[in-house]
């Protein structure tokens, strides 16, 4: 169970209600949630493959600037160049899988296909930082282009919390 308060955050970070919500999966600095886990269909019945849903704007931000920087294309043509790195990032798209069809089976839901691509593009693209991001701070050590993505980031929580505690939208 997700705590209200956590909730109310999330919803002023996002400025809408969070959809699918199973827990949070990490805490920025500020002690705020930052990366949501969420459930792999919405109640409808929907695919919702993002299983770690990053929250916090400024983060958001931060990561959009860096991959408007190029370095996604970089992160590419390294993925086609170094075999260690492919095999690494493989085993991320396996890891993710991996947490995707467990949640499923949690929830009582029919897992999501596994041929349905996982977030950010893996296991042959790098698409979304956000999404490699997200999954690097809720399983740390499982993504190496969502750590080099954090390694590369400003500490977006160095000046306050995007949001406060139990605020809301």
């Amino acid at each position: 169970m997700v705590d209200q308060a956590d909730l109310a955050a999330v919803e002023a970070q996002l400025g809408r209600s969070p959809r699918g919500v199973r827990a949070v999966a990490h805490r920025c600095h500020c002690g705020l949630p930052d990366v949501l886990e969420t459930a792999p269909r919405l109640p409808d019945g929907s695919p919702f493959p993002t299983l770690f849903y990053l929250t916090c704007p400024k983060a958001a931000s931060a990561i959009g600037t860096l991959e408007s920087s190029g370095l996604m294309k970089l992160m590419q043509a390294r993925l086609a160049e170094d075999p260690e790195l492919a095999a690494a990032y493989l085993a991320a798209h396996e890891d993710y899988l991996a947490r995707r069809d467990r949640a499923a089976s949690e929830d009582g839901l029919e897992p999501l296909p596994r041929d349905m691509q996982t977030a950010g593009g893996m296991p042959d693209r790098v698409k979304c930082l956000h999404a490699l991001v997200a999954h690097e701070l809720a399983v740390p050590g499982a993504n190496p282009f969502g750590r080099e993505a954090l390694d590369a980031l400003p500490e977006w929580w160095a000046e306050g919390p995007c949001a406060e505690a139990g605020e809301s939208s």
